[in-house]
C-alpha cells in the first residue's frame, strides 16, 4: 500500500509502542520513525528533563499519542510502570546503556552482573512480560537494540559482547516458536551510529591513547566502510520497516547498520 506522494505505508498507524531508552540517541531516532507512521509511543528515559523534552517535541509534531516515563528500564519498577503505561503493546523496542569499555582483568563479577541486568536480563523480562499478548493478538514485533560487539567483538568490550550476546541466542529461539503467530523478534546492530554514544566513545580514545578529539573522531570514520559515520534516522528507518505490516517474514535475524563494515559472510 502506497501513502499519497508514492511513499510506503508501513501498516502501523495506530499501533502501539512501547521504546526503551528513547529520549535521545538511537532510542530516540526508533521513537520519532514510529511516531511519524501513526504509531503511539512510550518514551522511556532516566533523566526527568530530556524525557520531558522528548515527549513535548514528538506531540507537537506528529499526531499521535506520546508519553513518558522515567527510569531505568534495569529496574523491575520501571519496567512495571512501562507495562502499565503501554498495555497491549504491539511494538517493543529494547535499548539500553552499554557497558563502558574494560579490559577483561579489569571486569569483576560486580561489573558483568551489572552488564547481564542492564542488556540482557532487562531486555528478556520486557519480552515475557508483552509476547504472550502479541500471540494472541496475532501481532508483534520486537526490536532488540544491540551492537555489533555482538557479531565483531572486540578485547575491550567483552561485557557488551557477552551480555548482548546471551540475549541474541535467548530470542533466537523464541523467534521460532511465535512467528506462526505474526509475531517477529529481530536485533539491529549498530556501529558508529552519529550520537552522543559516539562522542564517548572518542573521549575513551583521547583519554587513553593521548590522541586529540578530532583525531579520535577521524578515526571513528576511518572504520566505517563507507567512510562516514551512520545517520541517526538512518537507524529509526530501519527500526520501523522491521515493525511493519511488511516485515512478517522477517524473524530471527541480526541487521548490520555499519555502512558496509561487518567483514563475515554470515
Amino acid at each position: 500500500m502506497q501513502k499519497s506522494g508514492g511513499a510506503l505505508d508501513l501498516g502501523i498507524a495506530g499501533r502501539r509502542a512501547l521504546v526503551c531508552a528513547s529520549s535521545r540517541g538511537l532510542g530516540r531516532s526508533c521513537a520519532e520513525a514510529l511516531a511519524a507512521e501513526g504509531v503511539h509511543v512510550v518514551l522511556n528515559a532516566r533523566g526527568a528533563e530530556g524525557l520531558d523534552a522528548a515527549v513535548a517535541d514528538l506531540s507537537a509534531r506528529f499526531d499521535v499519542e506520546i508519553t513518558g516515563v522515567r527510569g531505568d528500564v534495569s529496574d523491575t519498577a520501571t519496567r512495571e510502570a512501562l507495562l502499565d503505561a503501554c498495555p497491549g503493546a504491539d511494538i517493543l523496542v529494547t535499548n539500553n546503556a552499554g557497558p563502558a569499555p574494560a579490559e577483561f582483568a579489569a571486569c569483576d563479577r560486580d561489573d558483568w552482573m551489572g552488564a547481564l541486568e542492564a542488556n540482557m536480563v532487562a531486555p528478556l523480562m520486557l519480552i515475557r512480560s508483552v509476547i504472550a499478548g502479541m500471540v494472541d493478538r496475532r501481532f508483534g514485533r520486537i526490536i532488540n537494540v544491540t551492537s555489533a560487539m555482538v557479531t565483531s567483538p572486540h578485547p575491550s568490550m567483552g561485557l557488551s559482547s557477552g551480555a548482548r550476546a546471551g540475549l541474541t541466542a535467548a530470542v533466537k529461539g523464541l523467534s521460532r516458536a511465535v512467528a506462526r503467530d505474526n509475531v517477529t523478534i529481530n536485533n539491529l546492530l549498530p556501529e558508529r551510529i552519529d550520537t552522543d554514544r559516539q562522542i564517548y566513545m572518542a573521549q575513551q580514545l583521547v583519554e587513553q591513547e593521548g590522541i586529540s578529539f578530532e583525531e579520535a573522531r577521524a578515526r571513528q570514520i576511518g572504520s566505517i566502510a563507507a567512510g562516514r559515520l551512520g545517520r541517526p534516522e538512518e537507524f529509526g528507518a530501519a527500526c520501523a520497516f522491521l515493525c511493519s505490516a511488511h516485515a512478517g517474514f522477517i524473524s530471527g535475524n541480526n541487521v548490520h547498520l555499519d555502512g558496509g563494515s561487518y567483514v563475515g559472510l554470515v
